[in-house]
């Protein structure tokens, strides 16, 4: 989507338009190589850049993939680079999520709550046989 709407974006007069639509390709071309390196087989440093990437934490991937697809958005603000962007924003908030981590379950939050509970307990019955 990315690669189409920025091929799209470059069928115009128009310089910011033509940058974008340069830039939302080679986005396309990035997320093929980082994410799909199977599509690029003819390209001889693909497997390397995926591996690479696959070393980078979430956090720093969703960074980068976000950063990567609002560039072209902050250069033509249009409907074609804020849909042709959407998917490696979107990607780039998964890889977000995912950093984050998985939500507990109210259980264990329950269990940590009533033992920090009972050492404050603790804490305020010694400091008060102290005084």
């Amino acid at each position: 989507a990315c690669a189409f709407a920025g091929l799209w974006n470059c069928v115009t007069i128009n310089p910011l338009n033509i940058a974008a639509g340069v830039w939302m390709m080679l986005n396309a071309f990035v997320l093929f190589l980082c994410e799909a390196p199977f599509c690029c087989q003819f390209i001889e440093f693909a497997n390397a850049v995926s591996a690479r990437a696959d070393r980078l934490r979430a956090w720093q991937k969703a960074a980068f993939y976000c950063g990567m697809a609002v560039f072209p958005v902050m250069l033509s603000l249009t409907l074609t680079t804020l849909f042709g962007n959407a998917i490696a924003f979107a990607t780039g908030v998964l890889y977000g999520l995912s950093a984050l981590g998985k939500k507990g379950d109210a259980i264990s939050y329950a269990r940590i709550h009533q033992q920090q509970k009972q050492m404050d307990e603790e804490l305020t019955g010694t400091l008060e046989g102290q005084a």
